[in-house]
């Protein structure tokens, strides 16, 4: 009999072996040759299989020079960033009902920040070298919500009549911004 918990299948504990609870290729750096200038890698549940029900997640992040990762939420799961090469600008919006608080840092080699869980955050490069970054989720699977992606590139498309009120601008700004290719930088 399988378990599923978590939304995965439990492997029976006596098959388990060491490639249940391994990864390789982390330090390969990934290509951020895109319109963010950024590139995800996650290794969550769906690469280790031993994460089931373990509550975490590892994600190295490539900014090329001048590259984000876009304003986005993780609706399952805190992040906590470590910069190991290079200079990043982070930030997180709070609730609100805190007043949307603006909270930013600069951070350099080795430097920590932590986004909780929830909050719409970012990280940019201002420089004009790659900068590389590893962060951990408190989350098998954190989710990711994109903001531009997810409000602009929905399928269906949200009525721009909606969006145009909620953002206080014309439609039409609207329509072209929903005809834009919306990219995923999140592998």
């Amino acid at each position: 009999m399988k378990v599923f918990v978590n939304g995965k299948f439990c492997k029976d504990p006596k098959l388990a072996n060491a490639d249940d609870f391994f990864f390789t290729g982390l330090n390969i750096p990934r290509d951020t040759h895109n319109p963010v200038g950024s590139n995800v890698t996650q290794v969550n549940v769906d690469l280790i299989k031993g994460l089931n029900t373990l509550g975490i997640t590892l994600v190295r992040i490539d900014y090329a020079p001048f590259g984000q990762n876009p304003p986005h939420t993780h609706p399952r799961g805190s992040e906590i960033l470590v910069v190991v090469e290079g200079t990043l600008y982070v930030g997180f919006v709070s609730s609100n009902q805190d007043g949307n608080r603006l909270f930013t840092k600069v951070l350099k080699e080795g430097d920590v920040f932590v986004f909780p869980i929830g909050m719409i955050h970012f990280q940019f490069n201002p420089a004009h070298a790659p900068a590389v970054a590893f962060a951990g989720l408190s989350s098998q699977n954190a989710g990711t919500i994109t903001i531009a992606n997810t409000v602009f590139g929905s399928d269906p498309a949200i009525n721009p009549d909606v969006l145009a009120k909620a953002f206080q601008v014309d439609k039409y700004v609207i329509e072209k911004l929903q005809k834009q290719f919306w990219y995923d930088n999140d592998n």
